[in-house]
């Protein structure tokens, strides 16, 4: 093999679309008529950023009270992004039991890096969520 296919592989690949996930920054979080998104959940994550923030989506407008997450959903998001002056607040089990934890403004790649209690993290724990903007 040529050691130019890599290459061509790699060029390749940056240059489809979709190819690649990165998470948005947190101002992008707009519908396309411009009316605002609290947060969004994603289903994937990876040890690369630049990589998370893929797979499916759940958008999440301001004032979702989700004590019960659709079915597809529970304890599967891995990534999200919460829009500017805007708090999600998740938990651990359904029905808004379990842990907990608020996270604001901000990008966060990889829920594995949030602790949940001494053992655990938030990657594909989340079964409740309530997102709120001020």
């Amino acid at each position: 093999m040529s050691p130019l296919c890599p290459l061509l592989l790699a060029l390749a690949l940056a240059a489809v679309p979709g190819a690649r996930a990165a998470c948005p920054a947190t101002a992008d979080l707009k519908k396309a008529d411009g009316t605002r998104t609290c947060a969004k959940l994603y289903d994937k994550s990876d040890p690369y950023y630049e990589n998370c923030c893929g797979g499916a989506e759940l958008s999440l407008e301001p004032g979702t009270d989700l004590p019960f997450l659709p079915s597809d959903w529970t304890n599967v998001a891995s990534s999200l992004v919460v829009a500017p002056r805007c708090e999600i607040t998740v938990w651990s089990r359904r029905g808004k039991a379990g842990k907990s934890r608020k996270f604001s403004t901000g990008v966060y790649p990889r829920l594995e890096e949030f602790r949940k209690g001494i053992f655990g993290h938030w990657s594909n724990t989340i079964a409740s969520v309530y997102c709120r903007c001020y």
